[in-house]
């Protein structure tokens, strides 16, 4: 069955460049061309895939991708930028995109980064998906969620799935670069503040003292080592 993706683009001449590469790739296309239009289609339909402009009409990409991650929707998304700024990547990936690329961009990198986040998505599916627990937190792989003494976190799915990955190598030291890769999917060496700042905020999140973690340690000039405390 082919796999189905929602592009949405407000830029016709884009969109339908997309489209018609991912249709020459195989999959099966939907085209919204405004944020208030992709949350319709989403709410009718199930997608496997998300193309998501950054800026939108009606809604913008940004609150289009926190909406559908706080209706518990899982589906991987990669956000399009047009602008270089690295808060707006960042951003993005805060409120739950899986990648992002930024215009001007190839249709051969899109489908590549399209295809990676896939694999990803399906190493996932069908990967140990039994519990771990660290100290208090128990964490499910499965359903991407994660438990602070019995209480259920509010993580974003980025922040859920570094913390996943830690707790998978627990006592392991971990590069910010190898967090890039394993978690984010980088083929190529990605700006490491986005790494500290998503370990900035599950310290908040998980932390008794996030200026003395307990769980999340850093290794200097290295990354991170998850800890557990008891």
């Amino acid at each position: 069955m082919k796999r189905n993706i929602l592009i949405v683009e407000d830029e016709e001449s884009i969109a339908t460049l997309i489209k018609y590469n991912l249709e020459q790739a195989g999959y099966d296309t939907k085209v919204a061309s405004d944020g208030k239009e992709a949350l319709e289609f989403v709410r009718v339909q199930s997608f496997d895939f998300i193309v998501l402009d950054l800026m939108l009409p009606e809604i913008d990409g940004l609150e289009v991708c926190e909406t559908i991650r706080k209706s518990g929707n899982d589906v991987p998304i990669l956000m399009l930028t047009a602008k270089s700024e690295e808060h707006n990547k960042v951003t993005g990936l805060q409120m739950g995109a899986d990648d992002y690329l930024t215009k001007p961009f190839s249709p051969k990198e899109l489908l590549a980064r399209i295809e990676a986040v896939l694999r990803r998505t399906d190493r996932r599916v069908t990967s140990d998906l039994r519990t771990i627990t660290v100290g208090n937190l128990i964490l499910y792989p499965e359903q991407i969620q994660a438990y602070l003494n019995g209480e259920l976190l509010d993580l974003t799915r980025k922040e859920c799935e570094v913390l996943i990955y830690l707790a998978q190598h627990k006592g392991e030291v971990i590069s910010r670069d190898q967090l890039l890769h394993e978690v984010w999917g980088y083929d190529y060496i990605g700006d490491t503040r986005t790494v500290d700042m998503q370990v900035s905020r599950l310290r908040d999140k998980i932390e008794e003292n996030s200026k003395e973690p307990q769980y999340i340690k850093t290794v200097w000039g290295i990354g991170y080592r998850m800890d557990d405390p008891s």
